[in-house]
């Protein structure tokens, strides 16, 4: 089977890559940034973000190094496991009101998780 002179260039002519557009930019540096901040920059992370998504450890780690952005798709799946992924999305779409919103639930979960380890303390000696 032979490509058509139709059919998608996968690489340019002269070897250099496709300039990415201005806009892919910052939504892909941004979501790197959350990423390695989140799950650090080891090949366990890689692979860990690669089970939660279903996607491919080379997609995953183009996000990681900001060649490319994640689909919608998966874009949801990792504001969905990622607190600094979401607010990284909100920051980008300049709704700070929810990002103010998502810490304090972030905050609240931590109040619990210190209340509950304070309760489970063996009580002091009198």
């Amino acid at each position: 089977m032979s490509f058509s002179e139709k059919d998608r260039k996968l690489q340019s002519e002269t070897g250099k890559p496709f300039p990415i557009t201005e806009v892919a930019q910052p939504l892909a540096r941004a979501v790197a940034a959350a990423l390695k901040a989140e799950f650090g920059s080891t090949p366990s992370a890689l692979k860990t973000v690669a089970q939660l998504t279903a996607s491919n450890e080379r997609a995953v780690r183009n996000w990681f190094e900001a060649k490319n952005g994640p689909s919608g798709e998966n874009l949801v799946i990792l504001m969905r496991h990622s607190d600094l992924v979401l607010r990284t999305v909100l920051g980008l779409a300049d709704r700070q009101d929810l990002v103010v919103a998502v810490g304090l639930a972030s905050l609240r979960r931590q109040l619990v998780d210190a209340v509950a380890a304070i309760d489970r303390l063996p009580p002091a000696p009198e």
